[in-house]
């Protein structure tokens, strides 16, 4: 076994082609067996095992930067770079990351959980290298997916023209550009790459323009045909013109071909493009049939690929998902549009019965965004389907080109609130705090499924403006689902209990929470409160005031960010209305990044529990003993 002797990237320079060969198989071997307990991107790694062997061979980690684009491909970069025995921990709380994490390790010198990111990252320490007078290579994997992304064709338009050295990899594991691959394609990027090939050409393009009265236009004829040849022959054009030299496709799984054409890569003087053909979930044949469902996995039998899954009620995604076809029946002017999120969104079986009704942009949200201002302005219901952590990259056009035009864009929010494994890049905790302050913005949230179903009825109701309902990344709570759907009332509250001195203000799952909190201490005689403050924005401004002017004191809990979400707009009210008599508590996500582990976990994290509720409502209960001051709101 070569897998266990390798604990530094540096140890691969001392192997044959052929034993490089055995230790990926081994590697795959251990991912499939050790994902099979965790969980997590397997397809994506299996994918990369040759290509990543192969950077690591031929350059130095970490003098030599190599930057993952959003990192779920880097298992096997962690493998080889000393990581290998932590992967019993992978994702859970204080173990290793699922993304690439420069805490963790020297050689993770970039990290993001989002994509695109890695072309401009490169250009950035491509630059510092330069301004350093420093000669370390600089290498970006970025995924075809991830090339759909705006930013990636900004930043390759940057580095063609800075003519920077740099060495992107594009993996592409989608496109079959299969016909393009043969002896004389092989051929022209081996000489378009040679070093006395490329003085060569300068030469000879020198001499012409020497001649006398004719030379220029000899040099121009030249070129012409140059650029001829290059358009039939060579399949990389885009990249060339944005002037990268193009090199590939190149067989990602053949490690010789590899390692022979970063070294070719290397004698280029400026900026190179690596095209890496790769089958994702290579070696396992679940994986390789399935490789969406096996992109992001929970445990599974390694000989069946059975994915082992707890039985429980239906997520809010699938009841998201199956609404939304219920909906579409009865309008249809409702189209749904996703950024590259189908599957997650939950939106395969609403594109499986309104395929034209059915958008995926791929990974490009803010495109998504003012495309659903166009279409609504066009008189269509587009309903947004998106991660709370991936509309974020949309904000500029929430403002700009949906809010400010007040255009009837439904925001349908998944993973809002805490999501567990995928940890501090994927958190949904800001969105309320970052579109709560728009103009024209509504903003939901239910208390279970059922109430989301009505939430959906309520946003394709609304005509006003664009609104939003976000739901988390959980099962639901195993209501019974209404058969008829209604609207609910804009900016109302629910009042789910009544309590003689403390009312707790929860919003989402943190419904079910109060509830159990004000159960526990029923049994001690203590009647609290309970309030489902469903509508983000607008608050409910009469049961607010209500509230304060029965004398009583509030609890707002939310799993969002303290800061500028449900607790500071109801803080915010009070301030506005001049009342200055009613203690208000916030409890929310403190103002830390929260890294991974289970929800629960998370949740006990950051204070959002049962018992810290309860401690919390004892003593807002013992500040009736005393008079009120001034101004005595707190947090």
């Amino acid at each position: 076994m070569l897998l266990p002797q390798i604990k530094d990237p540096e140890q691969l320079k001392s192997l044959s082609v052929e034993e490089l060969t055995t230790l990926a198989d081994e590697i795959r071997r251990f991912l499939i067996e050790k994902l099979s307990v965790t969980g997590g991107h397997l397809a994506s790694n299996l994918g990369v095992v040759e290509l990543t062997l192969a950077l690591h061979y031929c350059y130095e980690s970490p003098r030599d930067k190599m930057i993952y684009d959003v990192g779920h491909q880097a298992y096997v970069h962690k493998i080889l770079t000393g990581r290998m025995d932590r992967f019993d921990s992978l994702r859970k709380q204080d173990g290793l990351c699922g993304f690439v994490k420069r805490s963790e390790s020297k050689h993770d010198v970039w990290e993001a959980g989002h994509s695109s990111t890695s072309l401009s990252a490169a250009m950035g320490m491509a630059v510092a290298r330069d301004l350093k007078g420093e000669d370390n290579k600089v290498i970006a994997v970025i995924g075809d997916g991830a090339l759909t992304g705006g930013m990636a064709f900004e930043a390759l338009n940057h580095i063609g023209h800075e003519k920077r050295k740099l060495m992107v990899i594009l993996n592409d594991n989608e496109m079959s550009i299969a016909p393009n691959v043969g002896a004389m394609h092989n051929y022209l990027s081996k000489i378009r790459s040679d070093r006395h090939y490329l003085r060569a050409k300068d030469e000879v393009e020198g001499l012409l323009k020497k001649i006398p009265a004719i030379g220029g236009r000899l040099a121009k004829t030249a070129e012409r045909m140059k650029d001829s040849l290059k358009y039939m022959m060579v399949p990389g054009v885009l990249f060339e013109e944005l002037g990268f030299t193009y090199l590939g496709p190149v067989d990602g799984h053949d490690l010789e071909k590899m390692i022979d054409t970063f070294h070719q890569a290397d004698n280029v003087a400026g900026p190179v493009l690596v095209h890496v053909l790769t089958t994702k979930g290579k070696g396992y044949q679940p994986a390789e049939a399935d490789s969406y469902k096996w992109h992001g996995i929970t445990p599974y039998k390694i000989e069946s690929g059975q994915v082992l899954k707890a039985v429980g009620n239906p997520m809010y995604t699938d009841v998201f998902g199956q609404t939304l076809i219920e909906l579409g029946r009865e309008d249809k002017r409702l189209v749904a549009v996703t950024p590259a999120m189908p599957g997650g969104s939950g939106l395969f079986p609403f594109a499986k019965e309104f395929p034209d009704r059915m958008i995926d942009v791929g990974i490009a949200e803010q495109h998504a965004a003012t495309l659903c201002a166009a279409l609504a302005m066009e008189g269509m219901k587009p309903v947004f389907a998106v991660y709370s952590t991936f509309m974020q990259r949309a904000y500029d056009q929430i403002v700009h080109d949906i809010c400010r035009h007040n255009a009837n864009v439904m925001f349908a929010i998944d993973r809002a609130g805490f999501v567990g494994a995928d940890g501090e890049t994927h958190q949904g905790v800001y969105d309320i705090a970052f579109m709560r302050h728009i103009p024209n913005m509504v903003m939901m949230m239910p208390k279970d499924e059922n109430e989301l179903r009505h939430m959906m009825k309520t946003a394709i109701d609304y005509n006003d403006g664009p609104i939003a309902y976000r739901y988390p990344r959980i099962n639901g709570t195993g209501v019974t689902l209404d058969k008829e759907m209604h609207s609910i009332p804009i900016g109302s509250w629910e009042r789910l209990r009544s309590g003689d001195e403390v009312v707790v203000l929860a919003c989402g799952p943190m419904v079910q929470l109060a509830e159990e909190a004000a159960e526990l201490l029923k049994r001690e005689g203590i009647q609290v409160g309970v309030v489902n403050a469903r509508f983000l924005k607008p608050l409910d401004d009469t049961m607010l005031l209500d509230l304060a002017h029965a004398g009583t004191h509030m609890i707002v809990i939310e799993e969002a960010s303290q800061a500028g979400s449900l607790g500071s707009a109801v803080l915010e009210f009070f301030a506005e209305h001049e009342v200055y008599e009613t203690h208000v508590h916030i409890m929310g996500v403190p103002d830390i990044f929260v890294e991974h582990g289970s929800i629960k976990e998370q949740r006990q994290l950051t204070g959002l529990s049962v018992e810290v509720l309860c401690g919390r409502i004892k003593s807002m209960k013992a500040l009736s003993a005393f008079p009120y001051g001034k101004t005595t709101t707190s947090s």
